[in-house]
């Protein structure tokens, strides 16, 4: 990979949506600064991507890139949420991990033959109504309840408080399906860290 990757469109957008994490970090006080921030962060998550594939400018660093700024996005807020939000994202973190050590790059289209559940939930890159219910629970969950909390909900979207309840149980839902596609993953890179283990036993 030459440095000129670097400074392709959708990893410039990368770097745009790092700055949009820090600023939101510095306003997590502000509602009415941190929501657009995050949100802008989120909705550009979606532009690199398809510029990627719009401009031919897809690249290993930009996948790994577009992951670990999601990573630091979510883990950034689910710690401003909870005491123990760095656990999700340490099983994020892990995930990646196991993900882009094994699969790459291509680790999106890598899952043939996974079991059913998890083929349906990766098929044609999340755009599938349930992907896209597991992608919605893994990014929107955290902002929701970050509005819940915040009151932005109540005072700034004026949701009454059954749709705050509704929109909580449906991306939690959504989360928790994740969370399943999360552990098959790292249960699939175990299985092949020690299945070559064995066979480097056997030569």
């Amino acid at each position: 990979m030459g440095h000129h990757v670097l400074l392709y469109w959708p990893n410039i957008i990368g770097y745009v949506r790092m700055g949009l994490v820090i600023a939101a970090w510095a306003s997590r006080e502000t509602p009415a600064l941190f929501v657009p921030l995050y949100s802008t962060h989120m909705a550009l998550d979606g532009v690199d991507g398809w510029m990627a594939r719009r401009l031919g400018q897809t690249s290993r660093f930009g996948a790994w890139l577009d992951v670990v700024v999601d990573n630091l996005g979510r883990g950034m807020l689910w710690s401003l949420l909870f005491e123990w939000g760095w656990l999700v994202s340490a099983v994020e973190w892990c995930v990646f991990v196991c993900n882009h050590n094994a699969r790459g790059d291509r680790w999106k289209n890598s899952f043939t033959s996974s079991p059913g559940f998890i083929r349906a939930v990766m098929a044609n890159g999340f755009r599938t109504p349930l992907g896209t219910w597991v992608v919605s629970g893994l990014h929107g969950l955290p902002l929701w309840l970050y509005g819940c909390r915040w009151g932005f909900l109540t005072h700034w979207l004026h949701l009454p408080p059954w749709i705050q309840a509704l929109g909580t149980l449906l991306l939690a839902a959504g989360r928790l399906l994740a969370l399943s596609a999360e552990m098959w993953c790292m249960w699939t890179h175990i299985k092949h860290l020690t299945n070559d283990e064995q066979e480097e036993k056997k030569n």
